[in-house]
């Protein structure tokens, strides 16, 4: 068999740090998958390179901003959003993009997500989605559905979970959407769409998690969890749904809509200059 050279370098080298690789992500998992959209959401984005910068919180999907070759800063748990609106602030020329997952966001950065959607801070915030707290154990969160299992919940979920884009929308942000990871081209189409909007945008990326919560819920593996988003997943159209439609429920066989849910013109926020007499 002889050896056949495909390509001197891969086309992602310029913007992810392939010195740090292999990545610590399991097998299976989807963040790579998301990660890998955002990178290249970059390079085809009209915005220099130098001028994107990723802020990120702790979990696995915090570790985004380690592997991305462009200015990156790994946050406090849950304190991503308000350190990216200071800098934001501070440095408005920025392309200014939050990657983190739903503990981080939803849970202990609950609020800071919400009122930042309300105030329509002119940040992007890719939320990767797994239902559970993946890197500590596979304990339930916010956005566990009802009735799944984890490890602090091993007979079910009692709590209804939170709905992203339904709670996003309602807060004020002028962009929501929800893909899952089989949706490669619509993630990073809707993230470079992002780029161009001001205000707050809020991508929600639904991703497996074999070992964290695919082993409590009996999917295998990250090919299962994938097929059950390939067979069940409804692209929404304007009106098509309601916000509670948007509820995603493992235990039936109901439909996981996915697609845009807000698109508005709602001024972005900007500080007040107040002169002093």
């Amino acid at each position: 068999m002889t050896a056949v050279k495909v390509a001197d370098k891969h086309p992602l080298d310029a913007i992810i740090r392939a010195d740090r690789m292999p990545h610590i992500w399991c097998p299976g998992c989807g963040i790579g998958i998301v990660m890998r959209c955002y990178a290249q959401a970059i390079l085809d984005s009209q915005v220099p390179v130098d001028q994107h910068v990723v802020i990120s919180g702790i979990g696995c999907s915090g570790r985004v901003a380690g592997y991305m070759n462009i200015d990156s800063y790994h946050t406090t748990h849950g304190r991503a959003i308000p350190f990216a609106l200071g800098m934001k602030l501070a440095k408005p020329e920025l392309m200014t993009t939050v990657f983190s997952g739903d503990g981080d966001l939803v849970a202990i950065g609950g609020n800071h997500l919400i009122h930042a959607a309300r105030r329509n801070v002119d940040i992007n915030v890719i939320c990767v989605n797994n239902f559970n707290y993946g890197m500590t154990g596979g304990q339930v969160g916010p956005t566990t559905p009802q009735g799944a299992r984890g490890t602090t919940a091993p007979y079910g979920n009692p709590e209804l979970p939170f709905n992203l884009p339904y709670l996003l929308s309602a807060s004020g942000a002028n962009f929501v959407a929800r893909w899952t990871t089989i949706h490669v081209r619509q993630i990073r189409e809707d993230i470079l769409y992002a780029f161009t909007r001001p205000g707050f945008t809020f991508i929600e990326v639904l991703a497996p998690c074999p070992v964290g919560f695919g082993k409590s819920n009996n999917i295998e593996d990250g090919l299962e969890e994938m097929e059950l988003y390939r067979q069940r997943c409804v692209l929404v159209r304007d009106g098509d749904v309601r916000g509670d439609d948007l509820n995603i429920d493992l235990r039936e066989d109901k439909p996981i809509y996915v697609g845009r849910f807000a698109d508005r013109d709602r001024p972005p926020y900007e500080p007040v200059t107040v002169e002093m007499e």
